[in-house]
């Protein structure tokens, strides 16, 4: 089937977020009179969301006394600062651009909350050019559940076959092969050490931005 959509989570997909997380981890730290730490360290944990990074950013297990109120102030941090930092990844740009010259309709499948996502992709501008941003807060269930790909889909108008989703993450992979989507994997986003893109079970898997072009351009042709 021809492809119609290419669907892409935000962070480490789309947008290099990190940049903004490490800026308001580091400035809690300094802050409170502590050293900074290793911006990998942060890097690496992103995807496991503001609990893991303060986890990690002040080696603290989420049970311990006074973690919860530093998750909130780095909740507060960055509904101010989302976007400061923030950016597409570099040849992001450009596929995009393609993706628009090639009539295909584009959009974002979130497990980042609207209330951080809607404004990132206003500052960044792109939100006009978005068909689509679903989050949690629009679904019940999150990735890896099916339910956002489906309500994509069902919101797009379109079958499921007819869509790629983008993801750096095991719960990307998982919850568009569910929903019924073509899926890519991308090495570049933020993966744990541990993990390997390579068994998630992806359609393909993909070292940069420009390499979708040649997987997109696949579909389109149906090779």
């Amino acid at each position: 089937m021809r492809l119609r959509a290419v669907l892409f989570d935000m962070d480490g997909t789309l947008l290099d977020t990190a940049p903004d997380f490490i800026a308001i981890c580091q400035a809690m730290l300094a802050d409170r009179g502590l050293p900074a730490v290793d911006d990998q360290l942060i890097r690496g944990v992103i995807s496991g969301g503001a609990r893991a990074m303060v986890a990690a950013t002040f080696a603290m297990d989420p049970d311990a006394e006074g973690f919860e109120a530093l998750r909130l102030e780095f909740l507060e941090r960055y509904q101010r600062d989302c976007a400061v930092h923030s950016k597409l990844f570099d040849g992001m740009a450009e596929l995009l651009a393609d993706i628009e010259k090639g009539n295909l309709l584009w959009g974002v499948v979130t497990n980042k909350p609207l209330r951080f996502a809607e404004p990132i992709m206003q500052r960044l501008g792109l939100a006009e050019r978005s068909a689509l941003l679903i989050c949690p807060d629009h679904v019940k269930n999150s990735k890896p559940d099916p339910e956002p790909l489906i309500l994509a889909c069902t919101t797009l108008k379109l079958d499921p076959a007819s869509v790629l989703f983008v993801g750096d993450d095991l719960r990307d992979i998982e919850s568009g092969r569910d929903a019924g989507t073509r899926t890519a994997a991308v090495r570049y986003g933020y993966i744990h050490p541990e993990d390997n893109p390579n068994n998630w079970g992806a359609d393909v898997v993909v070292d940069h931005p420009q390499d979708l072009r040649k997987v997109i351009d696949g579909a389109l042709c149906g090779c």
